[in-house]
């Protein structure tokens, strides 16, 4: 038998798609780049070994400042992983599964699965979870769409205390949709009630809040969902999931929609990820929720069993008419927050909370007495505040960084006159005498 080599295209095939297109040739593909912009030598050096590349990787590696004392936050934190969580999830029958299309096939990957929904429908408060989506930006985006196709309406309220991350993503995958898109400034560091009093009426199809909101400030959100609820819009409400060991939960506030960043749940700091979004809802609204949605059931014997559930692949089929572009999950991500969460127990990760919590309480202590410095807004926190500082928060970070300390994220960067604001973090991992070293240094370059 012969065997004919695999050929993407013919001629004839990239003549047809040239003509479909209407394109003469391939180099008119890249007609819209200036001449001066195209080029056809790349200046490719010579492959490497592997011996080579691993060195010159490693040489590159170096340059990066990995033992810096990290006060960072601003949605991604730097909490402990226990080394079980990569030893686990380092198993092959973990590590190499992918898509749990066939039951028969992949009854770990899907019970894996429904634990992890399980456990954010327990952490969130709320009754029905999805087997998650692709980081807490993306998961606020779909629960706004979702909020949209409940209410049928297009107008959408986000308050500015939302992560501006998470809402730089929203206007860049809004922008050509026909949304009408408000955002809502603070009072006093919270959702200002009259603000979103004045706005709210029955053009409203969904309300997006945060809480704690992007400056650390804890709000309770319950008496503000009343209101959204009234004209009958959909509250959906983005969180840090290791608030929730000791928070009210959205659900308890009444929320319809919960999602957010699960980095925080046995995910390392890493730059640009792959992180976690996870989703959670009301039983009655399920039937709008994008994604995958495991479900336990028994075969024909009575034997428990795992399949996907309350989803057709609408996304593959139905084109511009399916709920959301949504076709996969970070399964492997999911796996470890599911892991992180079961190592951890209940107590246990309620006991991390309350760190995070005793931890920010004594560094608010030492950083507002130091003189020039003082809160950008005096509210409850969890582990995160704001301080205005007497010079540019962002030399400030620059001439900690020279003393092995990631300061915090500089305000400035997303909001027009807080460049002296500076926003700092604090987890289990930091100690005493780290947060007592911080004071000292900030005094210092202040």
């Amino acid at each position: 038998m012969s065997h004919t080599p695999f050929v993407c295209t013919s001629p004839a095939d990239e003549k047809a798609m040239l003509h479909a297109v209407d394109a003469e040739s391939f180099d008119d593909l890249f007609s819209h780049i200036p001449a001066e912009f195209q080029t056809d030598q790349f200046g490719l050096s010579a492959g490497l070994s592997e011996m080579e590349m691993m060195q010159h990787l490693r040489k590159i590696a170096r340059k990066n400042s990995s033992d810096l004392t990290n006060f960072c936050g601003a949605g991604f934190y730097d909490h402990f992983i226990p080394a079980a969580v990569d030893s686990l999830t380092s198993r092959g029958e973990f590590f190499t599964a992918y898509t749990p299309y066939q039951p028969e096939a992949a009854q770990g990957t899907l019970q894996a699965a429904y634990e992890y929904q399980t456990a954010i429908a327990r952490l969130t408060g709320m009754e029905v979870s999805n087997a998650s989506l692709y980081d807490g930006g993306t998961a606020l985006f779909e629960g706004m769409m979702m909020a949209l196709r409940i209410t049928r309406r297009n107008c959408v309220l986000v308050d500015t205390g939302v992560s501006p991350i998470y809402r730089t993503m929203l206007r860049s995958y809004t922008r050509n949709l026909k949304i009408d898109y408000k955002e809502i400034p603070l009072s006093g560091g919270i959702a200002d009630r009259d603000a979103f009093a004045q706005h709210l009426d029955d053009s409203i199809g969904a309300v997006l809040l945060q809480n704690p909101n992007f400056f650390g400030c804890i709000d309770d959100l319950t008496g503000l969902i009343e209101q959204i609820h009234r004209v009958k819009a959909v509250a959906v409400v983005s969180t840090y999931p290791v608030s929730l060991g000791l928070l009210k939960t959205p659900g308890e506030m009444g929320a319809d929609i919960v999602t957010g960043e699960g980095q925080s749940l046995g995910m390392p700091l890493s730059f640009g990820g792959p992180y976690l979004g996870f989703m959670a809802t009301r039983k009655k609204l399920v039937r709008n929720m994008p994604g995958r949605i495991v479900g336990a059931t028994q075969d024909t014997q009575g034997r428990r069993g795992y399949v996907l559930t309350l989803q057709a692949r609408e996304q593959h089929i139905r084109r511009e008419k399916a709920a959301s572009n949504i076709c996969t999950n970070m399964q492997l991500c999911a796996l470890r927050s599911i892991v992180y969460l079961s190592l951890l127990g209940k107590h246990g990760f309620a006991d991390v909370a309350r760190q995070c919590m005793d931890r920010a309480g004594y560094a608010w202590t030492r950083l507002k007495a130091i003189d020039g410095v003082e809160p950008l807004f005096d509210r409850p926190f969890f582990n995160e505040f704001a301080l205005k500082l007497p010079k540019d928060a962002s030399e400030v970070v620059s001439d900690l960084i020279e003393e092995g300390i990631a300061a915090g994220f500089p305000a400035g960067r997303y909001y027009v006159g807080m460049e002296n604001v500076l926003l700092f973090a604090f987890t289990e991992k930091r100690t005493k005498k780290e947060i007592d070293i911080l004071a000292a240094r900030l005094e210092s370059v202040l």
